[in-house]
């Protein structure tokens, strides 16, 4: 390991730390990827001031920082998934003939990379380079709903972390893990005028091969229109299942 350039070593504690289902102890992490205790302490602490990892001190382990979520989103957002989404997208608007659209995690917003408008539809607020709080939203509720608790509230550290639009919504972490469980006991995400009043939608994560949530698949439409819901939720969640399946996710 002493020829090993420092790079290729803090990549490999990063690449530990993406795939463990919770925070770990810097022993741990050290003797996974062979450094003396010394040296994992010292790279550690070099990516916690870039934002790559986070440190939590009531637990002394370590977990991915919101920099590491920024460049997993940062794939997400290039052509490769905008393309294969593309297709399966419209699809699912000819479906359910409301508007769709694809949504990755940047820090604590949604990024909307791309969006089949409906025909004879409102426009949304939801345009291509909109970022909206993910904690509102349904297609990043659907994404945070699929993150290890110890990396939610890495990105939700107090209240100051929640932004308020309408009044609505989670403004703790306590009150947005019970909207996450939720989440994931009913299998989608939904929002209802926490974005836009007079709007609600819903939503489904996207996996890739590491089952980690790289976009979030929704449908918005007006919360007082006569919609087929459960027609709606099975379209929307049967797209994000076959964009999962193109990217390696089970």
């Amino acid at each position: 390991m002493g020829q090993v350039p420092a790079a290729t070593r803090a990549l490999r504690l990063l690449r530990y730390l993406a795939g463990q289902p919770d925070p770990v102890t810097l022993d741990r992490l050290a003797a996974a990827v062979g450094l003396p205790r010394s040296t994992a302490y010292h790279l550690v602490n070099a990516m916690i001031e870039e934002g790559f990892v986070v440190h939590l001190p009531e637990d002394h382990r370590y977990g991915l920082g919101v920099a590491a979520f920024e460049v997993g989103s940062g794939y997400a957002r290039q052509a490769p998934l905008q393309r294969i989404a593309r297709r399966p997208l419209a699809a699912l608007v000819d479906r359910v003939g409301h508007s769709a659209h694809l949504a990755v995690l940047h820090g604590r917003d949604v990024l909307y990379v791309l969006e089949e408008r409906a025909p004879a539809r409102p426009s949304l607020v939801t345009d291509v380079g909109v970022r909206l709080p993910a904690h509102l939203a349904a297609s990043g509720r659907a994404i945070l709903a699929e993150l290890p608790p110890a990396q939610v509230r890495a990105l939700y550290p107090d209240r100051s972390a929640f932004v308020d639009r309408h009044g609505v919504g989670p403004g703790s972490l306590s009150a947005l893990r019970a909207l996450l469980s939720e989440t994931r006991r009913r299998g989608y995400a939904v929002e209802e005028g926490e974005v836009t009043p007079g709007f609600a939608s819903v939503a489904a994560a996207v996996l890739d091969h590491n089952q980690h949530p790289v976009a979030g698949v929704a449908v918005t439409y007006p919360a007082g229109v006569d919609i087929d819901l459960a027609s709606a939720v099975d379209a929307t969640r049967r797209t994000a299942v076959g964009l999962s399946h193109r990217l390696g996710g089970r």
